[in-house]
């Protein structure tokens, strides 16, 4: 099952729109920190490992990049494709791995929703977010840099 839905970024995508439309209600009492977000937490690490090799930065654009976390990329580039993409799609520090953006930029055409969001340049990566929960940082803000404007 895993396997199946992982290649499907169509429903990943409807899964993820209607997970934000339950959770944004709730915002007000998702606090970074408390025994919630231990919760979230256990729950991210084992569905977001299992379905996109989630690296826990806790700042997830998932939505943004065809459903390919960005950060599986050898040079950690949350922006697009280094230049150094091989003729054949491959990567050019792990040429066995296909390219993320090359799957990035494939999978965003399937996403009618949020397909064109690949087009969006994202804010850099904080540190200071690894091991927390994406979807809290998300909802209550801590994952937008302060004066980062899209």
């Amino acid at each position: 099952m895993i396997k199946y839905l992982r290649n499907q970024p169509r429903w990943l995508e409807r899964i993820y729109a209607a997970t934000h439309w339950v959770l944004r209600p709730l915002r007000r009492w998702l606090k970074p920190g408390g025994w919630v977000e231990g919760v979230f937490i256990r729950t991210e690490q084992f569905s977001k490992k299992a379905l996109f090799d989630c690296q826990m930065c806790g700042q997830c654009v998932l939505h943004s990049t065809g459903m390919t976390c960005p950060m599986t990329c050898p040079k950690n580039l949350r922006n697009g494709p280094c230049g150094g993409v091989r003729v054949d799609g491959c990567c050019e520090i792990e040429p066995s791995m296909q390219c993320v953006w090359v799957s990035a930029w494939e999978r965003s055409k399937e996403m009618p929703l949020y397909g064109s969001q690949i087009l969006t340049i994202q804010p850099p990566l904080n540190r200071q977010l690894e091991g927390t929960s994406a979807w809290i940082n998300d909802l209550t803000g801590a994952s937008v840099w302060a004066g980062w404007e899209r």
